[in-house]
């Protein structure tokens, strides 16, 4: 099928990067496998990672991604037409099987597929949990898993933070580890536990040898707590979240 949308979408989005003089850095492009379906699995921290995590395959091949994405996004009057054109896979959280069936669709038919597997952006900048959704995709499809992790997309605009969208000359890394190929004797839920161990060491590396420092006092807020940054760590950013559940549905429950 021709691709009239994506790869003029992808031409705008480098000739954005490229005013702004983001230092995106893409390692491990030769993990891209050059044909067939993969599960591309990120790490959330910015609501632009599907940009970023996109560019990996593109750069490694000119493959493109097709992201499972919620279906609000589709309904939007700029974002859906895009969305659709782009040929990514709508999620109802009241019923992800049809997405799922597209999905493992989409990969037997050789295409990689995109999934956040922590669902949320990461307000810690650290790995929530991991659903299974991604490893059950991969045994399903006979597609193996290809780690992906962003570093530096949250200086630009994440969840709690205004946007900044024209901030220049941020580093942006876009690390791909090595594929992993699944068996049928494996577990999902094992699957996901090895998968998250090496998205973590990767996240880790990626922290290491990010090329920039906060600029001052203001600026720890991107930065891990761990690393002496200002960001909440991972149990106080999981308080908050079950704080605004609970919250959301105190609402919900009084509007109805």
């Amino acid at each position: 099928m021709a691709e009239f949308v994506y790869p003029p979408v992808i031409r705008a989005a480098l000739t954005a990067f490229k005013a702004l003089d983001l230092r995106v850095s893409v390692v491990g492009a030769e993990h891209v496998p050059a044909t067939g379906g993969a599960v591309l699995v990120s790490n959330h921290i910015s609501y632009l990672d599907f940009i970023f995590a996109g560019l990996g395959p593109w750069r490694g091949g000119k493959r493109l991604t097709r992201f499972m994405a919620k279906d609000d996004v589709f309904k939007h009057r700029i974002s859906g037409p895009l969305m659709r054109g782009m040929r990514h896979i709508p999620v109802d959280r009241t019923d992800g099987q049809p997405a799922y069936d597209a999905a493992v669709k989409a990969l037997r038919e050789g295409e990689i597929v995109g999934v956040f597997p922590e669902a949320t952006i990461s307000r810690s900048f650290m790995l929530k949990k991991f659903k299974t959704g991604a490893a059950r995709m991969a045994a399903d499809s006979g597609a193996p898993l290809l780690p992906v992790i962003l570093w530096g997309t949250q200086q630009l605009w994440t969840k709690g933070r205004p946007k900044t969208l024209t901030k220049r000359h941020v580093p942006i890394t876009v690390m791909i580890g090595e594929p992993i190929e699944l068996t049928p004797q494996d577990k999902p839920v094992m699957v996901t536990r090895r998968l998250r161990a090496a998205m973590s060491e990767m996240l880790d590396r990626a922290q290491r040898e990010y090329p920039a420092k906060p600029s001052g006092e203001d600026d720890t807020w991107w930065v891990p707590a761990h690393l002496g940054g200002t960001a909440p760590t991972l149990e106080e950013a999981e308080a908050a979240e079950a704080a605004e559940a609970a919250a959301k549905a105190e609402r919900a429950g009084e509007s109805g």
